[in-house]
């Protein structure tokens, strides 16, 4: 089983590396194309990555095969370094297959109480550090 763990994590860690660097690349891209006065970069690697989380999640319950390594390294590692709402995404749409008032609830509290744990904490360390 250690072997397996062993493989595992080296799939996530080198799927990882791939997605961060694309998102890097992605960010960079957009700034030089798009400019720097709205978010381009965060909002393309988003829905590239919903696009493709939501192909590979049909695939799959379409009956597509895929080994664990291979999973992990694609959807962990390469789309979690890519974006972590690709994830999100696919949590919430399965969990609207089987529970769509618990699939509401799961969207709501994660992009409210996110934005809302973001603007607490934003304010807290930025009168901690003296900045206002």
């Amino acid at each position: 089983m250690a072997s397996t763990n062993a493989v595992l994590l080296g799939a996530v860690a080198a799927g990882g590396a791939i997605g961060s660097v694309a998102r890097y690349l992605v960010g960079l891209w957009s700034v030089g194309a798009l400019g720097i006065g709205y978010p381009w970069g965060t909002l393309i690697v988003n829905l590239v990555g919903c696009a493709v989380i939501g192909a590979l999640g049909g695939a799959l319950a379409a009956g597509m095969e895929m080994t664990a390594p291979w999973r992990v390294f694609v959807i962990t590692g390469i789309l979690g370094g890519f974006t972590t709402f690709s994830a999100f995404s696919l949590d919430a749409g399965l969990l609207w297959l089987r529970a769509p008032l618990v699939a509401a609830g799961y969207v709501v509290g994660s992009v409210v109480g996110g934005l809302a744990l973001f603007a607490a904490f934003f304010v807290l360390v930025r009168r901690v550090a003296g900045s206002g």
